[in-house]
């Protein structure tokens, strides 16, 4: 496998208070360098190699998404032929669940297991019962327009839902700019940030306290942010205080991400070639993890093109599942996800 090439610029592995729209390439941001994944101690973190669950074959593939439901099976979408698939690790078996999803992308299941999935086409956020197999559209429009594309969620210890909703970078700014959305527990939606305060919304998730809200930050455009901010989250659902807690630029940002039982961020991020947009190759593919001050400590790499997503499952919460490409990979971790 060929190793991309890295620059020798300096990183920073302290976190940084800055606005979110700030230049990424002052030197205060820049990442990608060797030395960033020199020294890394994986083996405390990742528990074994990077394994292959399940290949996806369709007339196109491209995985995004994976959320465990309750009784252990894996949902994770095909965005490319808009379904939704589940993996099934007792009988090793691969299903669908959904054909006509929206394109959905990110799933989680809520404390009551039913589906949440953020339908990017069909510019909604839906939830199922898996019980009864009834839908229900919990957003479909905010402040009288349309969404962008609904991308990835996360609900709080209160059960609040956030979501993010963007639009491709050609695309015009029409109605809803790209934003990170909240809806409460009695079905009030608010837009809790959006442009120029962020440029392209991504991955998100609450650290396990329930005090801080992380948004990843995925722009491949020139001189745009391809990094991971921090905010704390006001008991209100409002967020303050928003900082660079981690900068992937000039390379491929972070895609998804989810949170150990200490706080650990793991982030799907890298690529192994180029993909004609201002990303380069500094970021090597795979999970990153990142501790909660935004210091770099294991990284372990994914086998192809393109990682997206990962998300904890297994018996004791210590299997972390990735779509990556046309395939469900996993790889046990030292860490479990939070209860």
């Amino acid at each position: 496998m060929n190793q991309p090439r890295f620059s020798r610029r300096r990183f920073l592995t302290n976190a940084v208070t800055v606005i979110a729209f700030a230049n990424p390439r002052s030197p205060v941001f820049a990442a990608g360098t060797a030395e960033r994944y020199a020294g890394l101690k994986s083996t405390d973190f990742f528990d074994g190699p990077m394994t292959v669950v399940t290949n996806v074959v369709d007339r196109k593939v491209f995985t995004e998404g994976p959320a465990v439901a309750p009784d252990g099976r894996i949902f994770f979408t095909n965005t490319e032929v808009a379904k939704i698939l589940v993996w099934d690790p007792i009988r090793k078996e691969l299903s669908q669940f959904r054909e006509n999803s929206g394109e959905a992308n990110g799933l989680l299941f809520d404390k009551s297991g039913r589906l949440l999935a953020c339908e990017g086409k069909a510019g909604r956020v839906t939830r199922t019962d898996l019980k009864t197999s009834e839908t229900k559209i919990l957003v479909d429009q905010f402040d009288g327009h349309s969404l962008g594309a609904p991308n990835d969620l996360t609900i709080d210890l209160q059960g609040r839902i956030y979501f993010t909703a963007r639009f491709p970078s050609t695309a015009p700014k029409d109605h809803n700019v790209n934003a990170v959305y909240r809806i409460d527990t009695d079905g009030a939606v608010a837009c809790v940030l959006k442009e120029p305060e962020i440029h392209m919304p991504n991955g998100i998730e609450v650290s396990p306290d329930g005090k801080t809200l992380y948004l990843i930050e995925s722009d491949g455009r020139e001189n745009r942010n391809r990094c991971v901010l921090a905010y704390d989250l006001k008991s209100d659902g409002s967020v303050t205080n928003a900082r660079r807690l981690f900068d992937f630029y000039p390379g491929r940002g972070g895609d998804g991400l989810c949170v150990d039982i200490e706080g650990n961020l793991y982030i799907a991020a890298g690529l192994h070639a180029t993909r004609g947009t201002h990303e380069t190759l500094d970021t090597r593919p795979g999970i990153h993890v990142v501790s909660p001050s935004g210091t770099l400590l294991a990284f372990a790499e994914t086998p192809a093109d393109t990682v997206t997503n990962c998300t904890f499952g297994g018996k004791d919460r210590r299997t972390l599942y990735v779509t990556c490409g046309k395939q469900l990979l996993s790889i046990r971790t030292k860490r479990p996800s939070p209860a």
